[in-house]
């Protein structure tokens, strides 16, 4: 009995938090009207700091700078502070030239690596603005990124808006179709949560505007700010929502390695935003622990649950034919990504394989990413990831 118990309950927790939650938040959303109480005149927009770290960026850093300073917020309310961590390349000499084109632009130069979260943490304290716009720099905005995220600001309630990040490069023959699904899926959910109840759970963290006082440093040899900052908003009692209208580009990965190994880093991530938000799972606002428990936690338990669901099925083959084809089942979809692999190989692709391939991958990520967080972390510095620029 115990063991057709943990069968059924792991099946039906991976199945709420793939399927179920997202399809009942994007119903509920229908039936709720999106934030009303907006800017709408320029002189009412507030000043706002744009905030990024790069390493070796010569390839986006100009046509993100451009894209900051061309877009239709109000030219003398923006500033930009850019954090080089000890770039190596043409980076640091780019920013210095535009800087003589726009005034709002400063760089700082950090000369030994610092990391992403230890670089926000400085620049955010040295912004002067009651808004801040944090970003990574293959994230391109379009005209309205900066307009369509601030003008939620009217409203007192919100503290944080997520911006809408697309993939600007799809490859059928990479990892970037299928990632590029995802993160559209994932933005439908946090849109619905921001609608329903202002918990959005956790904004993308190449593109987010932030009230500045509501903004909290991230702790040393911390992964994935993004949520972290996103968490503490929500912890301290203020709403998180996304505006779709905040379209901004980004390249994804097209590279399985090289996305396979974000996917860990992130993964860590998780596990350290889970040990350090625990509480909010017994949270005195109901929604946000229901949105924090079935988007993210079951997810970052995902993968054993599908142990779990493959172990107690085996003990549970002699029950009858119904566990039997379970089980068949679960060792084809086992077998799906060994398939995908061989027929990317000879230019065959197939979206349903490649997607279900990533969904074990992505939970291969996460198991890998829980054993190193229990490792400890010793440094959060990173890599970027390959530029198609």
């Amino acid at each position: 009995m115990i063991w057709a118990i943990l069968f059924f309950l792991s099946v039906f927790l991976i199945f709420h938090s793939y399927m179920l939650y997202p399809l009942l938040v994007q119903w509920l959303a229908k039936r709720k009207s999106p934030n009303q109480l907006v800017f709408e005149t320029e002189k009412d927009f507030p000043e706002v700091t744009v905030i990024l770290a790069a390493h070796n960026e010569e390839k986006v850093i100009r046509q993100k700078i451009e894209s900051t300073f061309r877009c239709s917020y109000p030219q003398e309310k923006i500033k930009m502070l850019i954090g080089s961590d000890a770039s190596t390349d043409q980076t640091n000499m780019i920013v210095s030239e535009l800087q003589q084109k726009y005034n709002g632009l400063r760089l700082k130069a950090f000369e030994k690596r610092t990391g992403k979260a230890g670089i926000i943490n400085q620049l955010a304290t040295e912004a002067d603005t009651p808004v801040l716009i944090l970003t990574d720099a293959n994230v391109i905005f379009t005209e309205k990124t900066i307009v369509e995220m601030v003008k939620h600001f009217k409203n007192e309630e919100i503290k944080l808006v997520g911006g809408n990040i697309v993939n600007s490069h799809n490859s059928i023959e990479g990892i970037s179709i299928q990632e590029e699904k995802y993160i559209s899926r994932e933005n439908r959910i946090k849109y619905a949560e921001g609608v329903l109840w202002g918990t959005m759970a956790g904004a993308f963290g190449g593109c987010y505007a932030i009230r500045k006082e509501y903004f909290s440093p991230v702790p040393p040899r911390f992964f994935m700010d993004d949520f972290y900052i996103t968490m503490n908003v929500l912890e301290k009692g203020g709403k998180a929502v996304m505006e779709l209208k905040a379209l901004c580009f980004e390249d994804v990965s097209n590279k399985p390695s090289e996305e396979f190994r974000r996917k860990i880093r992130i993964s860590i991530g998780n596990y350290q935003n889970l040990l350090r938000y625990k509480k909010l799972i017994f949270s005195s606002k109901p929604s946000l622990s229901f949105s924090f428990i079935s988007h993210k936690i079951l997810r970052w338990l995902g993968p054993f649950f599908l142990i779990l669901a493959f172990v107690s099925n085996i003990f549970l083959l002699q029950r009858s034919g119904f566990y039997q084809l379970t089980f068949y089942i679960q060792l084809g979809l086992l077998l799906i990504p060994l398939l995908d692999t061989f027929l990317r190989s000879i230019k065959v692709h197939l979206t349903l394989l490649r997607l279900i391939s990533h969904f074990y991958f992505m939970n291969m990520a996460l198991l890998i990413g829980f054993f190193r967080f229990l490792k400890g972390v010793e440094s959060n510095i990173w890599q970027p990831t390959q530029r198609f620029q």
